[in-house]
C-alpha cells in the first residue's frame, strides 16, 4: 500500500516541497483526516472542511510562520493545526490536557493569535503589521475571517483602520454565508449580490471605499485561482481584501446539505456521515428550558421579543423564531448591539430576553453598565453556558459573569439550581420588576423529568433553605446546590450539616445570611464562577461587615484560566466535583 502524501507533511516546509499537482491530493486525504478524527472525538467539523483549500493554498504560497497567519474564530483552523506539527497529536483535540480545539500562541508558533471569540483576525493582524513596519521588518500579515465574523463591529473598526494604513495586510474573507446559523444583515445580502454579479462587478464596492485593493470573488475550493491570486496578492503593497467563496463542510454529503448540524455534530460515522443516535435522556437542555419557556411566555405576553447575536440554535431562541419570527431578532456576532437594542426596546415598552452566552458579554460590558444599569432599564439578561463549559476550554467558559456583574448598581443577579427555578424566574421577569436582570444557567442538561410546572413567582433577592443543621452551613448558588445535595447524600454523617441556596447573589438575602452568621462557626460557599470577586466574595464581604469571628471556605473556579476537558474532568481539578465535596464536608464535621 502506497504513504499517503499527507503522511509525509508534518509541517509546511514539507507541504512546499510538494508539486501544485499533489495538493488536490492532500486536500482530499486532509479532509478524510478530519473526518475519520472528529467522527470519534467529537469537535468542530463543518468550517474546517470548507477552508481545506484555502489553508494548503496559505501555508503553499507564504512563509510561515515567519509571515503572520492570524484565523478568525478557530473553528476553521483544524487543517492548519494538522499542517503545522500536530498531525500526530490531533486526536487529544479538546481533550483533557491535549490541544486546544482553537489556535493557542503557547501551543505552536504557527498559532501568531489566541483566537475564541470572533470578529478579532483583523485587529491582531493589523497590530502585527503595524509592529513589523516599525521594526523593519519585511514580511506577510494574513487574516481569514468569515462572514458571519466580519459583520461584527469590530471587524469594521479594524477595517476603518487598516484601510488608512499603507502595512503590508492581506484580510480574506471566507464567504460561506454561514457561521453557526444562516449569516444575518444588509452586510451578508450585499455579499450575497457581489457573489451573483461575478462578472459585473461594481467599480467600486465597499471594501474599495475603505482603500483595500479588492479582488474576487473567486472558488476557494479551485488551487489553481486560489494560488495565482495569492501570489500575486504578495506582490501588491499596501492593504488587500481578497474574497473567497467555500461551502461549509465540504467533502461530507451531510455537512453540506445541514451545516448548522454539522458544525459540531458530536460523533458520527466517519463512512456514511450519519450522526449517531445518542442514548435517549428523559431530562432536557438548560437552554430548550429557556427556548420553551419563553415561547410559552410570549403567547400570553405580546410585548415579549427575544434577541441573540448569532445563537439561535445556541440560545434556543429558534424556537421563538419558529412561532414569533417577526418578535425574534438575530443581530449577528454583535453583542454590544443587541444590549443597547434590548435597552431602546425597553424604553418603549417592549421585554426584551436578550441571550447571551456568559463569555460572550463580557464583550457589551460597557452597554451593560451605561446603556441598561445606568438608566434602569429593566432588560432581561439570559447567560447560557455560564460556569464550566467543557472541551471549549478558557475562551468559552462562563467563569467571570457573577464577578463582572455583582459590582454594577441597579442589576439583579440570578442563578437557579434546577429547570423549575429557570422557568419560574423568567416568568417573574415579565411581571414588571423595575430593575434589569441577569439570570446565568449552565450548558447541558438539568436533572428533572418534570419541569413544566405551572408558574410561580419568585420573590426577588430571597434565598430558600434545602437543608437543616446546627455545626456547618452550606452556601449555594446556581446548580452547584446539586453537587452539595449529591455529596451530603454520601457524607457519612451528615445531619449536623445545614444547605442553603442563595439563588440571588445580587440583592443578596441579608436576614437569610445574618440568620446563617448568627448560627454557625463553619461556613463553606460553593459556585462555578470565580473565586475572585465572586458569590464567597459577596457573603464574606457581608460577614466582614457583621464583625463574623467565624471561619468561611471559599470553593469556585480558582484564579487562573481553566483549559478544555469535560465538565466533569474540569469540576475536579477545581474541586467542585461531588467526590472533592464529600472529603470536604467529612473533614469540617
Amino acid at each position: 500500500m502506497s504513504q499517503k502524501l499527507l503522511e509525509t507533511i508534518n509541517y509546511p516546509s514539507d507541504l512546499r516541497e510538494l508539486s501544485i499537482t499533489d495538493l488536490p491530493i492532500v486536500a482530499k486525504e486532509l479532509r478524510e483526516f478530519i473526518i475519520d478524527v472528529v467522527a470519534t472525538k467529537e469537535g468542530h467539523l463543518g468550517a474546517s472542511l470548507g477552508v481545506i483549500e484555502l489553508t494548503i493554498a496559505l501555508h503553499y504560497c507564504f512563509n510561515t510562520p515567519e509571515d503572520l497567519l492570524v484565523w478568525d474564530v478557530g473553528h476553521q483552523a483544524y487543517g492548519h493545526k494538522i499542517l503545522t506539527g500536530r498531525k500526530n497529536i490531533f486526536d487529544t483535540n479538546r481533550q483533557l490536557g491535549g490541544i486546544s480545539g482553537f489556535p493557542k500562541r503557547t501551543e505552536s508558533s504557527y498559532d501568531t493569535f489566541g483566537v475564541g471569540h470572533s470578529s478579532t483576525s483583523i485587529s491582531a493582524a493589523l497590530g502585527m503589521a503595524i509592529a513589523s513596519k516599525l521594526q523593519g521588518k519585511n514580511k506577510h500579515h494574513i487574516a481569514v475571517i468569515g462572514d458571519a465574523s466580519i459583520a461584527s463591529g469590530m471587524a469594521f473598526e479594524a477595517l476603518n483602520h487598516a484601510g488608512d494604513t499603507n502595512t503590508n495586510l492581506l484580510v480574506i474573507l471566507n464567504d460561506n454565508a454561514i457561521g453557526i446559523d444562516p449569516s444575518v444583515g444588509a452586510l451578508k445580502d450585499y455579499l450575497t449580490r457581489i457573489k451573483s454579479s461575478r462578472n459585473d462587478i461594481e467599480q467600486h464596492n465597499i471594501f474599495e471605499a475603505l482603500n483595500f485593493d479588492y479582488s474576487g470573488p473567486i472558488d476557494g475550493h479551485n488551487f489553481d485561482e486560489l494560488l495565482r491570486e495569492l501570489e500575486r496578492l504578495k506582490t501588491v503593497k499596501g492593504p488587500k481584501f481578497l474574497h473567497v467563496i467555500t461551502t461549509k463542510g465540504k467533502g461530507l454529503r451531510q455537512a453540506e446539505e445541514n451545516q448548522v448540524k454539522y458544525h459540531a455534530p458530536g460523533k458520527f460515522d466517519k463512512v456514511s456521515g450519519d450522526v449517531l443516535p445518542k442514548a435517549k435522556s428523559n431530562y432536557t437542555k438548560f437552554q430548550d428550558v429557556f427556548g420553551k419557556t419563553v415561547v410559552e411566555l410570549a403567547r400570553q405576553n405580546k410585548r415579549i421579543v427575544g434577541i441573540t447575536p448569532a445563537m439561535l440554535t445556541g440560545s434556543s431562541l429558534k424556537f421563538m423564531l419558529d412561532e414569533f419570527p417577526e418578535r425574534t431578532f438575530d443581530v449577528g456576532i454583535a453583542e454590544q448591539h443587541a444590549v443597547t437594542l434590548a435597552a431602546g426596546m425597553v424604553a418603549e415598552g417592549l421585554i426584551p430576553y436578550c441571550n447571551i452566552y456568559s463569555t460572550f458579554l463580557q464583550r457589551a460590558y460597557d452597554q451593560v453598565i451605561h446603556d441598561v444599569a445606568l438608566q434602569n432599564l429593566p432588560v432581561i439578561f439570559c447567560l447560557d453556558r455560564a460556569g464550566l463549559v467543557g472541551q471549549d476550554g478558557a475562551t468559552h467558559h462562563g467563569a467571570f459573569d457573577i464577578a463582572y456583574l455583582r459590582c454594577i448598581p441597579n442589576l439583579i443577579v440570578f442563578a437557579p439550581r434546577n429547570e423549575i427555578e429557570l422557568r419560574n424566574i423568567l416568568y417573574t421577569a415579565q411581571l414588571g420588576i423595575q430593575n434589569p436582570i441577569a439570570i446565568r444557567y449552565p450548558r447541558g442538561k438539568g436533572k428533572l423529568e418534570n419541569w413544566q410546572l405551572p408558574f410561580q413567582k419568585i420573590e426577588i433577592g430571597k434565598g430558600v433553605v434545602l437543608k437543616e443543621g446546627k455545626d456547618l452551613a452550606i452556601l449555594s448558588v446556581g446548580t452547584m446546590a446539586n453537587n452539595v445535595t449529591e455529596a451530603l447524600n454520601l457524607v457519612k454523617d451528615s445531619s449536623t450539616i445545614a444547605h442553603y441556596d442563595l439563588r440571588f447573589v445580587e440583592p443578596l438575602d441579608q436576614e437569610l445570611i445574618l440568620s446563617v452568621l448568627n448560627k454557625f462557626d463553619q461556613i463553606i460557599t460553593i459556585e462555578d464562577g470565580t473565586v475572585n470577586g465572586g458569590f464567597g466574595s459577596v457573603i464574606s464581604e457581608f460577614a466582614h461587615k457583621q464583625k463574623y469571628k467565624g471561619d468561611i471556605h471559599i470553593l469556585g473556579i480558582p484564579h487562573e484560566f481553566i483549559h478544555h476537558g469535560t465538565t466533569d474532568e474540569l469540576q475536579k481539578q477545581c474541586g467542585i466535583d461531588i467526590n472533592s465535596l464529600v472529603s470536604l464536608f467529612e473533614n469540617h464535621l
